[in-house]
């Protein structure tokens, strides 16, 4: 089933986000975390284009078409405008068409000094994407704004340029403030666009990670959150079920809300991911089985 079909046959969309192993890793490094996160039956999983924009194109392919064929689940592959050529995109929408991989991600990518390619932002990809097959096309959505511009009024305006250029849906960047979130889509309605946004979820479970988050994207971090990483900052065990209990916290709240769908970044941790399914499988189904 495509991706945009899940929306219309669910009022609440739970996906899985993972990325390939580096390029000095085999592949096989992700099996296990696979197998383990299928179990858990997510409408779909996506995998990244490799962290800061880096070329790992071939295993994203190479995984959304085991995703796809081999597990049974919808996969959804990331492509990226920062460093990609137009022959880039015809030799990977070539590929994943041949593996029946009909959902993309089309994102800008992350600016870390790489060499530009053949486009500029997501619309421009969107737009050439759309004819190379009949994709299914997915866009990113910033709701405290992209890391280049905190204006929210233009980010509104960039997703009316993905939508006119092919988008169906969008996943958000992951943010710690609900409040944010829902303001974001207050915005969104404002401009009558109706059209599914997940919130992306991210379970923060050491303290590197949320020292990288915010180097990145530059997430706000609330009081309360921030607290909880003081507090038990010191223990590792004590700070990653914090960081999972704030996660579920915020997809009951989401959920609550009648939000289109929660994606939510596994960091390739499948102990992560369960810990939350389990906690939040009841109000998922309950919420589709109303729908």
């Amino acid at each position: 089933m495509n991706i945009r079909d899940k929306f219309k046959e669910k009022k609440l969309v739970f996906s899985f986000e993972v990325f390939p192993p580096k390029n000095t890793s085999p592949v096989k490094t992700i099996y296990k975390a696979l197998n383990d996160l299928v179990k858990l039956n997510p409408d779909f999983i996506s995998v990244t284009y490799g962290a800061g924009g880096s070329l790992t194109n071939n295993k994203t392919s190479e995984l959304a078409s085991l995703i796809k064929n081999v597990y049974g689940l919808e996969s959804l592959a990331h492509l990226t405008c920062i460093s990609s050529t137009k022959e880039d995109i015809d030799k990977l929408t070539e590929r994943l068409n041949l593996e029946e991989v009909n959902n993309i991600l089309a994102l800008r990518g992350d600016d870390l000094g790489n060499t530009r390619g053949d486009f500029s932002y997501a619309n421009e990809l969107m737009n050439y994407i759309k004819s190379k097959g009949d994709f299914n096309i997915i866009g990113a959505c910033y709701p405290e704004g992209h890391i280049d511009n905190k204006n929210i009024s233009l980010e509104v305006d960039n997703l009316e340029r993905k939508i006119e250029n092919g988008a169906t849906s969008f996943i958000s960047q992951l943010f710690f403030d609900n409040n944010a979130y829902y303001k974001f889509l207050e915005e969104v309605s404002k401009r009558n666009i109706d059209i599914p946004i997940q919130a992306g979820i991210m379970p923060v479970v050491n303290g590197k990670q949320i020292k990288r988050i915010t180097e990145l994207c530059k997430a706000s971090i609330p009081l309360k959150f921030r607290k909880i990483m003081e507090k038990y900052e010191g223990s590792p065990e004590a700070l990653r079920e914090a960081g999972i209990a704030y996660a579920v916290e915020q997809i009951i709240d989401l959920s609550s809300s009648d939000v289109s769908g929660i994606h939510l970044y596994t960091m390739n941790n499948p102990y992560v991911a369960k810990r939350i399914s389990e906690n939040i499988d009841t109000i998922i189904n309950e919420i589709n089985r109303r729908a």
